[in-house]
């Protein structure tokens, strides 16, 4: 089993020298230069396709610069005086607030706009049950037309069912 696993390890040992020596040859053709040393997690980290980030507005993503700048200045020593002064904000419209009055006017307008909607209902309701209570009536009626037209039945003996 050792002497499996040596020669697996010795014959990709020699695979590997042959590629190193075919990459060198290419970069001389080339005149690239030698790539730093890759570390294995660089070349297993994948990126998920499809995730995205929090939409901010532009207004946090200004402090939020506002604030890394502060930060970088801070790490190099520098007063913030030195760090680029943020445009001075927009003034902010005032709140609105509705009177006492608004709030009224807005409050009947949706009673009165209710009634209505449940006196619509209430309506269609009842004519439903109009209609319903008027099929009732003439249903008998009907049924005493179908059966006085002068033709009569005759019973059929069980042994005569035709099917």
């Amino acid at each position: 089993m050792t002497d499996q696993l040596t020669s697996i390890i010795t014959l990709l040992e020699q695979r590997k020298t042959a590629i190193e020596n075919a990459l060198t040859a290419l970069r001389e053709i080339g005149g690239a230069t030698a790539p730093t040393q890759v570390t294995a997690t660089s070349t297993a980290t994948v990126e998920t396709p499809g995730r995205k980030g929090k939409k901010r507005t532009a207004e946090q993503r200004r402090r939020m610069a506002e604030g890394q700048r502060k930060r970088y200045a801070a790490l190099r020593g520098e007063s913030e005086a030195a760090v680029a002064p943020a445009p001075a904000p927009e003034a902010a419209t005032p709140k609105r607030k509705i009177s006492a009055e608004g709030i009224k006017k807005i409050v009947a307008a949706t009673k009165a706009r209710w009634a209505r909607v449940r006196a619509e209902a209430k309506a269609a309701q009842d004519m439903a049950e109009a209609k319903k209570a008027a099929r009732k009536k003439s249903a008998p009626a009907k049924a005493v037309k179908k059966a006085a037209p002068g033709k009569k039945k005759t019973a059929v003996a069980a042994d005569e069912v035709p099917f």
